[in-house]
């Protein structure tokens, strides 16, 4: 049996990119609850299912290194020629002789061109991580232009915005109405351990890839995941997936809504049966490539009216379609055109898993906060206003076409 790969065992089995700690930090980019598919595996070392193959992730201060598990389902497309080859000559032999057609492919095979693997694992986590992305620089822009920002930023460096899969992070969302994180990452795991393809099994754990949407349209799938506690999610999911393949191209019009203006791909994806505006927004942000969007639940809300003395939705006691449209907006005047990732830095540092981070901050780290509450409390929202003023001419060219009505 195989087993998780450490880097302390030596660097032989791993291979790298360069890419530094304030870049990207996997704890907090792979436990904030945009994924729910990473377990932390051993000190600083992630697995998890990406691409269709599974993955352990580790850093330096100035290296991200990563191991792929071989799978017997998913081979090295090299071995996987091989194979079915010698399958192909073992069932000729009882003739006696092979045919044509086989000689022909076995003639061919030392000269088959095929991509460089470890090129192609490299370009998978350029794209998951999107770290063509400068984040300093999106980090320095988004201190400038508010100071509570930058007051947390000194300590959640590195939280990135995932490309993720959009059937993937679909049908997770789907699974998170009324619930939270570590319930979510155990839900989305029976999904794949149910209806998912195995892909290996590392220490006597069992990782499989993520459904498709055939396998999750499935009549039987919704009394399998009501058996297995998803409760009225089930429901959803197997709707869902039906009404993408029978209304849609399936995977093929989820990819397409990257293409879409934000507006568009929201309210597509809203006819989807278990999603509302907040998964829809989760959805676009998450691997639809619409950097802008500011998903809205009642955890930001609280965050807009406790650190930002946002007004939207004053005196009432749920979230209403105008209430999230008014606080997305607000971010995005104030963040500009990446400010779903700026929220996700706000969110990650709200989460009470990682409170232990702010126990310990420096001298400087706390004079500069005093500073910053000082600022704030002192200038009200009038300092909001003059940060939304010069954030407009920013944000116009990238919202313009989304503006709410």
């Amino acid at each position: 049996m195989s087993q998780h790969a450490l880097l302390s065992a030596g660097t032989k089995a791993w291979r790298s990119l360069a890419c530094s700690r304030s870049e990207l930090r996997l704890d907090l980019t792979l436990g904030c609850g945009q994924s729910f598919r990473w377990r932390e595996t051993g000190d600083g070392h992630w697995t998890g299912v990406m691409g269709g193959r599974v993955w352990t992730l580790t850093q330096t201060d100035d290296t991200l290194w990563y191991h792929t598990y071989n799978s017997p389902n998913t081979t090295a497309e090299g071995d996987g020629r091989k194979r079915k080859a010698g399958a192909l000559l073992q069932g000729s032999k009882g003739s006696g002789k092979r045919s044509k057609g086989v000689k022909e492919q076995e003639d061919e095979e030392p000269v088959a061109v095929t991509p460089d693997p470890d090129r192609k694992e490299e370009d998978l986590l350029n794209d998951y991580f999107q770290l063509k992305v400068k984040l300093g620089d999106l980090y320095s822009e988004w201190g400038e232009a508010d100071p509570h920002f930058k007051s947390i930023a000194n300590i959640f460096t590195g939280v990135r915005m995932l490309r993720q899969d959009p059937a993937e992070c679909l049908f997770s969302f789907i699974c998170t109405s009324n619930n939270h994180i570590s319930r979510i990452q155990g839900m989305v795991e029976r999904l794949c351990q149910s209806l998912g393809t195995p892909l290996c099994q590392l220490d006597q754990t069992s990782y499989h890839d993520f459904p498709s949407l055939h396998a999750l349209a499935d009549n039987s799938v919704e009394a399998c995941l009501r058996d297995l506690g998803f409760g009225y999610r089930a429901r959803f999911l197997q709707q869902s997936a039906r009404q993408i393949l029978d209304s849609h191209s399936g995977h093929q019009w989820l990819q397409g809504l990257r293409s879409a203006p934000y507006l568009q791909a929201r309210d597509a994806l809203r006819t989807l049966p278990g999603v509302g505006p907040k998964v829809a927004d989760c959805v676009c942000l998450m691997s639809l490539d619409k950097a802008c969007v500011v998903p809205v639940d009642t955890h930001v809300w609280q965050i807009a009216k406790r650190d930002y003395s946002c007004a939207a939705g004053n005196g009432q006691k749920s979230l209403t379609d105008k209430v999230h449209r008014e606080i997305g907006d607000f971010f995005r005047h104030l963040w500009g055109p990446y400010a779903g990732w700026a929220h996700s830095v706000l969110f990650c540092a709200d989460l009470k898993k990682f409170q232990k981070l702010k126990e310990t901050p420096s001298l400087k780290q706390e004079e500069e906060e005093k500073k910053v509450k000082i600022k704030v409390e002192g200038e009200g929202m009038g300092r909001n206003k003059k940060i939304r003023k010069t954030c407009d001419r920013k944000v116009k060219k990238y919202v313009k076409e989304e503006e709410v009505e």
